[in-house]
């Protein structure tokens, strides 16, 4: 479902655009004023995370912003109802993106049921590979999302080739090895990795890790599918406010 919505609007965009916020942070309104306010600009994709005590594949930004949706009491049961309210009012896919901790303590067939119920199209859990992942994989399909899995840099040829038969939707290609929203240079090692991505799988390539201005965007057209712009944004809310992050997602798509 997600892969044809993607090749339908590649059709008329040379890339898309998917944002990240974290579900709580500054607070749940203001999660939704940003949520607006990127759609309403243009975003094409977003992924809502719930937040974790131990994102481990963020970077200072984004964890910081878990921490302190946590400390205002966020539950996975609010982030099921905002998460409900965004896919009732917006049509572009929603997908939760969550550590496996959380699902597995939640429960992986409720969780996936409770995401189909609600209107999610999947989910992004980076700290789960598809060797550990049959319960998950069996849940979503029976439900009909989309599970996305990550490729980095340094990921072999082989394991590409087997995390790319377990994706479903598209495939998230990061731009370097590390954790999120530190610098990344946008250079031919990526366009060789993009290309070893490529090779291993026809779905569309969704690459995110460091991707902050419109020069990062343009590096990435025709390249990939999708830009994925996570921390930048949420530096954005912080500096300028809410009401700043519409113009910013317009400068992007430029």
């Amino acid at each position: 479902m997600i892969e044809s919505y993607i090749r339908k609007q590649r059709e008329h965009k040379d890339i898309l655009l998917m944002t990240h916020i974290v579900i709580g942070y500054p607070t749940l309104d203001d999660s939704l004023r940003i949520v607006k306010e990127m759609i309403n600009a243009g975003v094409d994709l977003m992924e809502l995370q719930i937040p974790f005590s131990e994102p481990i594949a963020d970077g200072p930004v984004i964890l910081r912003a878990n921490q302190e949706a946590l400390a205002k009491g966020i539950t996975v049961r609010d982030c099921f109802d905002f998460a409900e309210r965004v896919t009732g009012e917006y049509q572009i896919p929603i997908l939760f993106m969550s550590y496996y901790n959380i699902l597995f303590k939640y429960g992986v067939d409720k969780f996936a049921d409770n995401m189909a119920r609600i209107g999610m199209r999947g989910a992004i859990t980076p700290d789960l590979p598809p060797e550990e992942a049959a319960d998950y994989l069996n849940a979503m399909k029976r439900n009909n999302l989309s599970p996305i899995f990550i490729l980095a840099p340094n990921t072999s040829e082989k394991r590409r080739r087997m995390i790319a038969e377990h994706s479903d939707g598209f495939v998230y290609c990061v731009a370097r090895k590390g954790v999120t929203g530190q610098k990344t240079d946008f250079s031919t090692d990526l366009n060789d990795s993009l290309a070893s991505s490529r090779k291993a799988t026809t779905l569309p390539l969704a690459v995110g890790f460091g991707v902050k201005d419109k020069a990062d965007v343009d590096f990435l057209r025709e390249k990939a599918d999708i830009a994925v712009i996570g921390s930048q944004s949420i530096r954005i809310v912080d500096d300028q406010g809410v009401g700043a992050i519409g113009d910013f997602i317009r400068e992007l798509r430029g």
